[in-house]
């Protein structure tokens, strides 16, 4: 496993819960600065995905149930 370098976001500051986001070896790894021991590892392809269905509003009624015709 590499080691990662890892970022947050500017817009974090001081703040002590941000996810941190690292590259290495064509993986995104992701945590959470309250507990950087668990690490999320996806494809750049996936969280593109996942980042353009957030964005277009695809997720926004995931926990409502579904709806019958």
């Amino acid at each position: 496993m590499s080691t990662y370098q890892w970022r947050k976001s500017s817009y974090s500051a001081d703040a002590g819960n941000c996810v941190n986001v690292a590259a290495a070896d064509g993986v995104i790894a992701l945590r959470e600065s309250d507990d950087p021991a668990v690490v999320l590892t996806t494809t750049p392809a996936a969280l593109r995905a996942f980042i353009r269905g957030t964005k277009a509003g695809r997720l926004d009624h995931v926990n409502e149930p579904p709806r019958h015709a």
